[in-house]
């Protein structure tokens, strides 16, 4: 799985809106939308804070992995 299906999947799991989305990442809908369509490339570090708030690693949200890991604690 690519990971701008992933992060649709993560979303749509946790019931909330691009809009809800794109305000955790100071963005806007379209571009939020943008990425979730793969039209646009989403930036490591926005992928890092959704990591973050989904409580999952970088490999799973990224799709490289399929086991949905812990994001790592500090």
């Amino acid at each position: 799985m690519q990971y701008n299906q992933r992060i649709r999947q993560i979303r749509e799991e946790k019931g909330l809106t691009q809009q809800k989305v794109a305000d955790i990442l100071h963005i806007g809908q379209r571009t939020y939308c943008d990425y979730e369509s793969g039209k646009t490339r989403i930036p490591v570090d926005s992928l890092i804070i959704l990591a973050r708030f989904y409580n999952v690693s970088m490999d799973y949200i990224s799709g490289v992995s399929d086991i949905r890991g812990k994001f790592p604690a500090k």
